[in-house]
């Protein structure tokens, strides 16, 4: 069982309910344990200037299907994730000092255009 399944890899998280209900955004793992993401639904994922879109994260297995993933925005919002990469469903937990959002979601690996 591969320790960290999400290195080196590009996710698109879509989400049907919550606060980003019906939004999609492209997370990119990079080898160095930094994650990258975009607004997939802007024109080319574009990040505007100052936007709060690279942190370090964690991810730990549940078992060969399942894990969770986290990061913390230079914002203050933590963004915890878990994955079943068998049915695809995720759920996230995005919260700061003041707030705590529920999600629910799809996850599909982004394929090279």
């Amino acid at each position: 069982m591969n320790s960290d399944p999400v290195r080196g890899k590009t996710l698109r998280w879509t989400f049907g309910d919550g606060v980003m209900a019906g939004k999609t955004y492209e997370h990119a793992f990079g080898t160095d344990g930094t994650v990258t993401w975009t607004d997939a639904d802007q024109k080319g994922g574009q990040r505007r200037p100052g936007d709060d879109s690279t942190a370090k994260y964690e991810v730990e297995r549940v078992n060969d299907d399942v894990f969770v993933v986290s990061y913390l925005g230079k914002s203050g919002y933590a963004l915890t994730t878990v994955v079943d990469s068998k049915t695809g469903k995720i759920v996230s937990f995005a919260s700061n000092e003041k707030s705590l959002y529920v999600q629910h979601g799809r996850s599909e690996e982004a394929t090279a255009a």
